[in-house]
């Protein structure tokens, strides 16, 4: 279950970024404050290098950076939102405004990829999209995905 992968010590609901980059570094940062991640750099080069390829900006205002490696210690999902929006080379040129950074663990299974799938098909609704753009705490952003 994705709600799993959520907790309340990594959502952040005003993300201080105002870049690609400052928004990776940042969610890190919670992922690490929490314990889910043990090398920041490794991991983050993890990221950008799946960044490489395409972009995880999916449009809609969502972006779902990910990244498998070994410096992560238990599958997990870091949130940010952005009020006024960042450029993260999304799809449809848009600003992102919710930011789902998961981070795997290298000999993971598919987890991440049901993750993935759960977050882009709850988030193409604009009535969940709009509940989420709302919500300032845990309680109202983990209702949003139950």
């Amino acid at each position: 279950m994705i709600t799993d992968m959520f907790s309340k010590e990594r959502v952040c609901f005003e993300l201080k970024s105002g870049s690609k980059d400052q928004v990776l570094s940042e969610l890190i940062e919670i992922l690490a404050a929490d314990g889910k991640i043990n090398d920041k750099q490794k991991f983050k080069e993890a990221v950008l290098h799946r960044e490489e390829e395409f972009s995880t900006g999916i449009g809609m205002g969502i972006a779902i950076p990910h990244g498998k490696s070994d410096a992560v210690t238990e599958a997990s999902i870091a949130f940010g939102k952005s009020t006024k929006g960042i450029d993260f080379d999304s799809m449809d040129g848009e600003p992102a405004h919710f930011f789902f950074l998961l981070a795997i663990p290298t000999e993971s299974n598919d987890v991440h990829l049901r993750a993935l799938s759960e977050i882009a098909r709850k988030l193409m609704h604009a009535d969940v999209r709009e509940r989420l753009l709302k919500a300032d705490n845990f309680e109202e952003f983990i209702e949003v995905f139950n």
